[in-house]
């Protein structure tokens, strides 16, 4: 069995997984996300550590009880699997210290920079030689901006990295970083090397240094002895290192074959496409993420829009509302909920997929007397779903597609998102990102998981082909409402 830890934004799981696909209960620790002045969002590094060591520490303890269930009472651990939140910046020092806090994938302190390389080309250049989306929380705007205002950072740090290599590196010693983030934003990912022109068109060539070399894939690092023995392990236990959450959770929930596609519904919305292309997608505009993965010839194209749950959550909120009444709220309202739609854009961030706008803002139209709390609470679900669609069509996918993450707990909303995209949808209700890491580390053990065995348990919403038509109307409207809004922005 493995040890798989997922190191979210604020919560930090982790759980025993077979090679059968069973678990043991997942276990949890919150790590504090500090909104400051300025747009900026950060997180403690040493804090976040402790979040793993509790929760690795509370799976350990399972260990026995998990023999049990498998029965084999010999059962080992043999390794533990990372993954977690990407983009951002991570600034270590060469022992793993951090330098300073770590500056989030949500922080907007970079918005400034990212518009005059949008402005000068410079965006669009580097989207096309690596495929990666700049966006304010991106590394490459985050190090510019520190380069001009903070430059004693850069000049103390030996690592500008990201959330898992940090653990890694604290856990192992070693200074890597697994290629799926390597891909944003400088990689070339087809040949698994830094592209240089992207470095020297952001400026930032002089930092060069800061940047770990791809991990191969299959790349295992041991267990440092002081670590093993706080957390209850065999010293050199072996560590997999990735690939980052996003990647790792189309894994998980079961991508295999080019042109299927995944939806991650969570805090934010992640439509990802598996591909044997590395052509960057969207090539209209700059956006998404084109990832290298643990695969040969297989990339992800990937479309991580700042909606999602939270925009949902806001509403609720808002209309005094819980999260326990979003099914029957959205039975109560008919499809095009009355006539009212929304633009869900609900970020002070603005939009990142499949556009790049600090501006773009949410909206309500057609709202009247006779608008309910519940067509409210429907337009907002269909307008996500319709930004799924638009994600996926972009990254031009044709196969079937999986979802998982915490929206998908609602019933009504999944077979919104069916009928939205006119296609069936299986669901995995556990956590899938744990799951593909676990996958991985399966691999570089050299002990392959049943992928039919693996995903047996996904379950399967269907899409009704009255409820298509109908959404094929109020997409196009989506799409035509979606263009004048953003002349207007």
């Amino acid at each position: 069995m493995i040890i798989g830890v997922d190191v979210g934004t604020s919560v930090t799981k982790a759980q025993l997984i077979s090679r059968d696909g069973r678990t043991s209960p997942a276990h949890e620790a919150r790590s504090t996300v500090y909104t400051l002045p300025g747009n900026r969002v950060e997180q403690d590094l040493d804090e976040v550590v402790g979040t793993v060591v509790t929760v690795v520490k509370a799976a350990v303890a399972d260990a026995d009880e998990m023999r049990q269930r498998v029965g084999n009472p010999e059962e080992p651990i043999e390794a533990l699997a990372l993954t977690g939140q990407g983009d951002g910046l991570w600034l270590r020092d060469a022992e793993g210290g951090p330098v300073g806090r770590a500056l989030s994938w949500m922080d907007g302190r970079a918005a400034e920079i990212l518009e005059r390389w949008t402005a000068d080309g410079v965006a669009a250049e580097v989207h096309r030689r690596t495929g990666a989306g700049l966006f304010p929380g991106s590394a490459a705007p985050l190090l510019a901006h520190l380069a001009k205002h903070e430059p004693e950072r850069l000049e103390r740090a030996a690592v500008a990295g990201y959330c898992v290599d940090s653990i890694v590196h604290r856990f192992t010693g070693r200074i890597t970083v697994d290629a799926s983030e390597a891909s944003q934003p400088f990689l070339d990912v087809a040949a698994r090397t830094y592209d240089e022109r992207s470095l020297e068109l952001t400026g930032l060539t002089a930092h060069r240094r800061l940047l770990a070399e791809p991990a191969p894939p299959g790349a295992l690092f041991p267990l440092l002895p002081e670590v093993a023995a706080e957390l209850g392990l065999p010293s050199g236990l072996p560590v997999s290192a990735g690939p980052f959450d996003i990647p790792a959770c189309g894994f998980g929930s079961g991508l295999s074959e080019p042109g299927e596609g995944n939806l991650i519904i969570g805090t934010t919305l992640a439509s990802q496409v598996l591909s044997d292309d590395p052509t960057p997608a969207g090539e209209d505009e700059p956006a998404g993420m084109l990832l290298a993965t643990p695969y040969e010839g297989r990339y992800l194209k990937v479309m991580p829009a700042m909606i999602g749950t939270a925009g949902l959550d806001w509403l609720l909120k808002m209309l005094g509302l819980r999260v326990e009444e979003i099914d029957a709220l959205l039975a109560q309202s008919p499809i095009g909920a009355g006539g009212v739609t929304a633009l869900p854009f609900i970020s002070t961030s603005g939009e990142r997929a499949p556009f790049v706008d600090a501006g773009a803002r949410g909206r309500f139209d057609g709202l009247s007397p006779l608008t309910t709390r519940a067509d409210l609470v429907r337009a907002l679900c269909e307008s996500v779903a319709y930004s799924a669609r638009h994600c996926l069509e972009t990254l031009g996918f044709d196969g079937s597609v999986t979802a998982c993450g915490g929206g998908t707990r609602s019933g009504e909303w999944d077979r919104i998102f069916a009928g939205v995209l006119g296609r069936d949808v299986h669901v995995r209700d556990d956590a899938v990102g744990i799951r593909g890491a676990a996958q991985v580390a399966w691999e570089a053990l050299g002990r392959p998981v049943d992928a039919a065995e693996w995903h047996a348990d996904r379950r399967t919403v269907r899409a009704d082909p009255q409820a298509a038509e109908e959404y094929e109307r109020g997409y196009a409207a989506y799409l035509s409402t979606l263009k004048t809004a953003r002349e207007s922005w």
